[in-house]
């Protein structure tokens, strides 16, 4: 009769405690999970931003204001917390914050939610959460969506230095804007990333010079870098690039001069696709005018044969231009 009495009570407290024998399952052994495990990962510049949480379904139930209650601090997903990770600083809705991970929650609203990024990202979900390790709170409006069983994160709205991250579960969608001070991040990261073996190739500077020139945000620093790129190696690429960056500083003829320079150490391959970036820039006689210098430098190549077929072709010759490209089918690699 004890052990009768032993056994109600015992289910009384199990039950109270919201666990179900017939369901239990251990959190120490790795076992298929009903809210399963998700991991999305966004680049945004060189920075990124990864989410990692598990997955409840709707099941039929109704959510909000029910199952995760309104008012109430909910971990934004299932199971351990959902933890959100910047690999640099960025912004929130405005607000700076840090790089690092942090535990992701929200205190959903019928109108209005709030967003919270905790310092404490290795709890069980928002049990034990703190205000007082609050990283930051930003509040955001919620939108109607079509409906999704499973909870998701998404990233929307990618651009160059921002994105929308999007929770959507039932018919609830939750988005908050992420922005990125690229350049400066891009900036402070280049000389870090040449201390290693990066420094002893050409390609490395120039690729540096090209983002800067890209950018418009540093044309000095721009050529000299393109210049550690000609004297660690010259090559028709970095004198061509240099002449840009002359161009775009102003300085004409000094970029004249570059861009002849290039032009003497090009092949015949290199040549034809100058010519194909210049009638890309709409510089037709430009154009013309590198694809004949190709022809009276490169006469067997099939790349010029290509290119004088291209100028008889702008000129309305048609029977040479036929002739070239016939030419082109037997010419020489260039």
């Amino acid at each position: 009769m004890h052990r009768v009495r032993l056994l109600v009570l015992l289910s009384g407290l199990l039950s109270v405690a919201g666990l179900c024998l017939c369901h239990a399952q251990t959190v120490m052994l790795d076992l298929p999970r009903q809210s399963q495990h998700a991991v999305v990962t966004q680049r945004i510049g060189i920075t990124d931003i990864t989410i990692n949480y598990h997955r409840p379904l709707a099941n039929g139930r109704q959510i909000w204001g029910n199952l995760v209650p309104y008012g109430e601090v909910w971990r934004a997903g299932a199971n351990e917390n959902t933890t959100v990770t910047f690999s640099d600083p960025v912004t929130i809705e405005g607000q700076p914050l840090d790089k690092g991970t942090y535990g992701l929650h929200m205190i959903p609203g019928e109108t209005q939610w709030t967003v919270i990024f905790s310092k404490m990202s290795t709890a069980w979900g928002s049990f034990s959460y703190k205000q007082d390790e609050d990283a930051l709170r930003v509040t955001v409006k919620p939108q109607t969506a079509v409906f999704h069983d499973a909870l998701a994160y998404d990233f929307d709205d990618v651009k160059p230095d921002s994105t929308v991250i999007t929770l959507s579960w039932d018919k609830v969608a939750v988005p908050f804007k992420v922005a990125v001070k690229v350049n400066d991040i891009v900036e402070a990261s280049i000389p870090r990333q040449l201390r290693g073996l990066n420094q002893y190739y050409w390609e490395s500077w120039d690729d540096v010079a090209n983002y800067y020139l890209a950018s418009k945000t540093n044309l000095d620093e721009a050529l000299k870098d393109e210049d550690q790129s000609i004297k660690t190696e010259e090559r028709f690429d970095n004198l061509l690039n240099k002449s840009l960056i002359l161009e775009a500083m102003g300085r004409k003829d000094d970029a004249t001069a570059a861009r002849n320079q290039a032009l003497e150490k090009a092949s015949a391959q290199q040549l034809y696709f100058y010519g194909r970036q210049l009638q890309g820039q709409k510089k037709q006689e430009e154009a013309f005018a590198i694809y004949r210098s190709n022809a009276k430098k490169f006469p067997d190549y099939w790349t010029s044969h290509v290119g004088m077929a291209r100028v008889y072709s702008g000129e309305g010759d048609f029977d040479k231009a036929i002739k070239e490209m016939q030419s082109a089918l037997t010419g020489v690699a260039g």
